[in-house]
């Protein structure tokens, strides 16, 4: 009589037998769109940053309640994201897949440009004047994102460029680096109008591009410059004052590896509150220092 207990193989030598067969990966029993989940991935992070950032409103709304006679700070300093409206969320959510799809596509900084170009999701582009995509060394090791163009970034096509701009530029230079050997971008490419803070559908619609270029760009180090842009790339809650002096890891599944990450206060925040200036030279010490442990 036969028995399977009689021919069956001890599990060890299925094992061997399979490795000698080249079969050395587990699979399932239906085919896997890798590509597919990379965009539900890059999908899923824009959700993630928009829920932070409603967040941080939701934060900033309860700190003005209990402190009513608080002043505002002027421009953007200090700001986060304003709401958005439910009946927007479904166009959102549309253009943030048609993000995510566009983003994935570019190769290059040049085609991600030329995907932004002719992207009509995000509805800051209705009204500026022109495309903020970004400025500096294509193969740079480090990267700057900060929160909107302002209106002279607007006028002239460049990030950082206004008054904010110019004593980024000085902060640089302190440590040796310009923008030859830098690239700086924002978490938005276009002006919001009235120089208010971009909502957070702007800056998840606009995040897929973002990522994108991080990855291709593939520095060494990222620093997020101000509050928005740090909650919106590093999905950290708290303020700036809690955050900046901090390394964080950024990574996105089609980065080869991680990169430190840390953000800095804004140009706008030191020019209002130069008290925060000697925190912000503590921090572009240990971004030098950081740079040249991998040099």
């Amino acid at each position: 009589m036969y028995r399977f207990e009689d021919t069956a193989l001890h599990p060890a030598e299925v094992l061997k037998w399979y490795l000698d067969a080249g079969v050395d990966e587990a699979m399932g029993e239906q085919p896997l769109d890798r590509y597919a989940l990379l965009q539900e991935a890059q999908a899923e992070r824009a959700l993630a940053a928009e829920a932070m950032l409603k967040e941080a409103q939701t934060a900033h709304d309860t700190s003005h309640v209990a402190t009513p006679m608080s002043s505002p700070s002027p421009g953007r300093i200090g700001s986060v994201p304003v709401p958005v409206r439910p009946a927007d969320m479904v166009d959102v959510q549309k253009a943030m897949k048609e993000a995510v799809e566009r983003a994935a596509a570019a190769k290059n900084l040049d085609q991600l440009r030329a995907a932004l170009e002719t992207f009509d999701g995000c509805g800051l582009k209705k009204n500026a004047t022109n495309l903020v995509f970004g400025d500096g060394n294509p193969a740079a090791r480090i990267v700057l994102i900060g929160e909107a163009p302002g209106a002279d970034e607007d006028r002239q096509g460049v990030p950082f460029v206004g008054a904010s701009g110019q004593l980024l530029d000085k902060m640089l230079a302190s440590i040796g680096l310009d923008r030859t050997n830098v690239f700086l971008s924002n978490t938005v490419f276009w002006r919001p109008p009235g120089n208010r803070s971009p909502n957070a559908g702007e800056i998840s619609v606009c995040l897929p591009f973002v990522e994108r270029m991080i990855e291709i760009i593939d520095p060494v180090v990222l620093i997020t410059v101000g509050g928005p842009a740090t909650h919106s790339l590093l999905a950290h809650p708290g303020s700036i004052s809690r955050l900046r002096g901090q390394w964080f890891t950024y990574e996105t599944p089609q980065m080869s590896h991680p990169i430190a990450a840390t953000a800095i206060y804004h140009p706008l925040n030191l020019l209002s509150t130069p008290a925060h200036k000697r925190q912000t030279w503590l921090d572009l010490i240990a971004i030098k220092a950081k740079l040249a442990e991998h040099a």
